[in-house]
């Protein structure tokens, strides 16, 4: 997907329906929301709910409503105020088939900068956004500017929800000769571009040493990305093993041609093994849980651009499992 084939706009009724589509696809039945309820946030809040379009069709939204409120409650989402301070985010979802893209984070990025200039320059009384999310999204909101307030009040499904929040304007927007002088000064690349591992001709043997007896993984692991490089893990983190595959994708799905498809269970592959928490990752982000062989797991990606899965674990698990091929190499 080439980034001038993506661009935004509010969302008229009659993309609706398609919105929905998407909602259903990325949050479980106890959290989706419903038709009525797209359609009452668009009547009463439209320049709230923003489209990202990819060749004029929707590829995802993010849709709010106003409260006076300075917390998310149960209240304060069940219906919206004029004239509020508080921007209080819904959902921010993306179909399913432009994930791995940077779509969501785009997206989000632009209805902040639209938020920032709308209080700039319109003298909306915009003070703050809020959002409710799951922990395992936590690194994806923070990328986008949020700050982690913790648990939230709100019950709504079966996981518990934390709240975060952006206070707008709190720094004035840089001016014209500032910007020129911000590009001039910033690295050409924030990262050096990643090297895939069958770029390497010893494969793992290359990309491994020993260290206390064992293999452990010889350069940083990013993001296979070029123009990401996000560092997932850091030098001599993970144990280089040999285990069982996993399906990752869903059965006749096109694999990202940066992440070339796994043998078939139960061949065995080569992992990057992770324990005993998810601290020690740079950067990672987590699934919901879904099902696997009878056992619920969490498909793990890049945060920074939401590539992947490049690995699993079990739920609430300890180990980590990162696929050899299916991560960069800083060399």
């Amino acid at each position: 997907m080439s980034s001038s084939a993506l661009t935004f706009k509010n969302v008229p009724a009659e993309d609706l329906e398609k919105a929905i589509e998407i909602e259903t696809q990325g949050f479980p039945p106890d959290e989706a929301a419903t038709l009525e309820a797209f359609r009452l946030r668009q009547s009463l809040a439209g320049d709230l709910f923003l489209g990202a379009y990819i060749d004029h069709q929707l590829a995802g939204y993010v849709c709010s409503t106003l409260s006076p409120d300075v917390s998310l409650t149960h209240e304060s989402m069940a219906k919206h105020v004029p004239d509020s301070s508080s921007i209080c985010i819904h959902s921010v979802c993306v179909s399913p088939a432009y994930r791995g893209h940077g779509v969501g984070l785009k997206l989000l990025r632009e209805y902040i900068a639209r938020l920032e200039t709308a209080r700039r320059e319109k003298s909306a009384p915009f003070e703050r956004i809020l959002l409710i999310t799951h922990d395992n999204l936590r690194p994806f909101y923070e990328k986008a500017g949020f700050e982690w307030l913790g648990l939230s009040a709100v019950v709504h499904g079966s996981q518990p929800w934390y709240e975060m929040r952006i206070i707008l304007g709190l720094s004035p927007p840089p001016s014209a000769q500032q910007q020129m002088f911000q590009a001039l000064q910033r690295p050409s690349n924030r990262n050096p571009a990643p090297h895939l591992l069958s770029s390497f001709p010893g494969g793992v043997s290359e990309v491994s040493w020993i260290e206390s007896d064992i293999l452990v993984n010889k350069f940083d692991l990013l993001c296979p990305r070029s123009d990401c490089g996000s560092v997932i893990l850091k030098r001599g983190v993970a144990k280089l093993a040999e285990a069982t595959s996993v399906q990752l994708e869903p059965a006749n799905h096109p694999n990202n041609p940066l992440l070339p498809a796994l043998p078939e269970p139960p061949a065995v592959t080569q992992w990057w093994l992770v324990t005993p928490s998810a601290m020690e990752f740079e950067n990672i982000g987590f699934s919901r849980a879904v099902e696997s062989l009878g056992e619920k797991m969490k498909l793990l990606a890049c945060a920074e651009y939401d590539l992947g899965p490049v690995g699993w674990c079990k739920e609430g698990g300890t180990e980590f499992w990162l696929a050899c091929s299916r991560v960069g190499y800083r060399t």
